[in-house]
């Protein structure tokens, strides 16, 4: 891969400022323009020194480019190929960071781009937008799928492909229809799921609201991703809508098995249902991010006194761990574990649990 690069962003929101992030880190002689509309971002992004040159508009200076990303909203990226066709030079590669690629790569076909495109999706997140939380290792151990044309330069897919990596992410190469098909499963639809959970306790829930006042564990961890973006998982529905009924139709047909199962008081059949889940769930791995963070807390015993929560986070700061999140659970899911912490990463909570077993706190994993 040549050296230094110049590296056109498009969108600079959580996703894209983080890359911009990790190659400014990974890579400090490339020259980073970027547009956006938001002034507050261009200028923060200046201020941080993230990127090198702003523009209020997709002129010639992309022309200049080795790569260009995609950043802003589904539907919108499509719109910016139209204007930077006419604009990039044959060496440059068009990547984007959607989270669907059909739609992408069929307007790519359409304007006869196929032989510049690749396109990426990088499987991490955070409840936080915008790239004031971008983190330059927010792709550190995450599944950054690469889907090239079948008409991009080989050697251009292993470049990109190593790209990719030398950002610390793990790039897997799939086909585009693979891809909308497996995150239509693992992280589309578990977001429909989960919003049609809440809503439904919501409208299930008694006079005086006793569902949502005892709403804890692990009704909130299947739901936690109900707090996403209404507007960009719009735009996600509608462009893989194919996919995500496919295996929506597939589950509404696993929940009639359920149903039928508790008409007829099959124990044997719940039994094997719970079995099967977890024996699969117990497989996944721990070493990579996927499309739905993941949170890293821990459940504790905490003696009921004044200053029992001060302690205890006096404890973990003097370790420099910081607390993402920290409340009573009183609903004990966990026999005696009362207080839940949440931290940023694993080696945080890592230290966390060694250092509160070492002041002879029991501590509840999850």
């Amino acid at each position: 891969m040549k050296q230094p690069l110049t590296i056109g962003f498009i969108g600079l929101g959580l996703i894209g400022g983080s890359i911009a992030k990790a190659i400014r880190y990974y890579y400090p002689d490339t020259r980073i323009i970027a547009h956006t509309r938001s002034q507050a971002t261009i200028d923060y992004a200046l201020n941080e020194q993230i990127i090198d040159i702003a523009c209020d508009q997709v002129d010639a200076r992309f022309s200049e480019c080795d790569y260009i990303f995609l950043c802003a909203p589904v539907e919108a990226n499509a719109s910016y190929l139209e204007i930077l066709k006419p604009l990039i030079q044959p060496g440059c590669i068009l990547t984007d960071v959607g989270s669907t690629k059909t739609d992408i790569h069929t307007h790519v076909a359409d304007l006869g781009l196929e032989g510049q495109f690749i396109g990426g999706h990088p499987m991490a997140g955070s409840e936080k937008t915008g790239i004031a939380n971008a983190k330059r290792h927010l792709l550190e151990n995450a599944y950054y799928i690469v889907t090239p044309t079948s008409k991009v330069p080989k050697e251009s897919v292993e470049a990109y492909v190593e790209l990719v990596r030398s950002l610390k992410a793990l790039p897997l190469v799939l086909d585009y229809h693979e891809h909308d098909f497996v995150t239509g499963a693992i992280s589309h639809l578990p977001h429909l799921i989960a919003a049609a959970l809440v809503n439904l306790v919501h409208n299930e829930d008694t006079p005086s609201e006793t569902m949502r006042m005892v709403a804890a564990g692990g009704f909130k961890d299947i739901t936690r991703i109900a707090s996403s973006s209404p507007e960009m998982w719009e735009q996600i529905c509608m462009t893989n809508s194919e996919n995500i009924l496919k295996v929506l139709n597939d589950y509404i047909r696993n929940l009639e098995d359920i149903r039928v199962a508790l008409e007829q008081k099959n124990g044997s059949a719940i039994h094997t249902l719970f079995r099967e889940s977890r024996d699969y769930r117990n497989s996944f791995s721990d070493l990579s991010a996927g499309p739905i963070k993941k949170s890293h807390r821990l459940y504790c015993d905490l003696v009921d006194e004044a200053g029992g929560i001060a302690i205890l986070s006096t404890i973990l700061a003097s370790r420099g761990i910081t607390i993402k999140n920290i409340g009573i659970v009183h609903n004990r899911e966990f026999e005696d574990a009362v207080l839940m912490v949440e931290f940023y990463d694993a080696d945080s909570k890592v230290c966390a649990v060694e250092e509160l077993r070492r002041y002879r706190y029991t501590i509840y994993e999850v």
